[in-house]
């Protein structure tokens, strides 16, 4: 590489976000100017969510994507890639699994959406992560920097809202101050966020993630508007009636990585996927069974995404 802090280019990438601040104090400056515009509540119209161990790309022109957005990231890091002379973004919610194919991806996205436009620089915007007592986000961090820094191309990182500087300690618990963000596809604006609508079929996405399938799935096709989810199977759950007994608080302990500071929704999202996975143990027979992603595409009345039909 290729990594660029402060537009130097870098001979290694930081071992973590306080060298990263220690030596650049400028991203000091970016995260505080993102913690200082106010959380905005984004409704479905218009809205792409990309959720846990996803990614999407698209460009200014889409007539069906105005925002790329991702929420629910404690742990998490919310990575945004961006072609300045084109607009171009792609987008990701990484966890940790399938990070350097996911980026090369991301790359390789946002690259063939600029072709034919002016040339310009790829930026890299990161947002999530905070300071956990298990340092799971600063290994992350670690983990998507280094992916980063090994791509033939150069990527500009012109904001880390991540780790300390995305914490605020209340009642002695460490606490992170941006759980999600939204991209506006056409200014390339980056805002806190947050998304009551998760897009179609999120429980069936989540049940992908909760059964361990690594890949971060590239959900959108922007050349033809779809909103493509699978095909994909998982084994079935051992023991899921078992956790399904458990109390609200055995399972806020045993499944989250931040159980002090998930959104409030965080277990019943987690028993609805649960109950998924009972139910769909083999989602290749019961889900897939024509082995063809579902799709869906932007409704020109309503705005929502609804099934597409072939």
């Amino acid at each position: 590489m290729v990594l660029v802090l402060n537009g130097v280019l870098q001979a290694k990438c930081p071992q973590d976000t306080q060298t990263l601040y220690h030596s650049h104090p400028v991203y000091r400056e970016t995260a505080t100017q993102l913690l200082s515009i106010p959380n905005k509540v984004i409704g479905p119209v218009g809205l792409l969510y990309v959720q846990q161990r996803e990614m999407a790309s698209t460009a200014p022109h889409d007539k069906n994507v105005n925002i790329l957005g991702s929420d629910d990231a404690t742990t998490c890091i919310i990575a945004n890639v961006r072609h300045t002379g084109s607009g171009a973004v792609a987008l990701a919610h990484f966890d940790g699994a399938g990070i350097d194919d996911a980026i090369c991806s991301m790359i390789q996205r946002v690259q063939e959406l600029a072709l034919g436009y002016p040339e310009g620089r790829i930026e890299l915007q990161l947002v999530g992560g905070y300071s956990d007592a298990n340092n799971y986000s600063e290994e992350l961090f670690f983990k998507i920097m280094n992916s980063f820094h090994k791509q033939p191309v150069e990527v500009d990182l012109t904001l880390a809202c991540v780790g300390q500087l995305n914490t605020t300690v209340r009642g002695g618990i460490s606490w992170p101050l941006v759980y999600g963000i939204g991209v506006n596809v056409k200014t390339g604006e980056i805002f806190p966020a947050t998304f009551p609508d998760k897009g179609p079929e999120s429980v069936l996405r989540s049940a992908r993630n909760l059964t361990g399938l690594p890949e971060v799935l590239d959900i959108y096709d922007s050349s033809l508007g779809l909103l493509r989810i699978g095909p994909f199977n998982y084994k079935p759950l051992r023991g899921v009636d078992l956790w399904l007994g458990q109390t609200d608080d055995f399972i806020l302990r045993h499944l989250s990585t931040s159980p002090d500071v998930e959104p409030p929704h965080f277990v019943d999202e987690m028993r609805a996927t649960l109950k998924y996975i009972r139910d769909n143990p083999f989602p290749a027979v019961t889900v897939f069974g024509d082995n063809r992603p579902h799709f869906f595409r932007r409704d020109e009345h309503t705005g929502l995404w609804t099934p597409a039909v072939f």
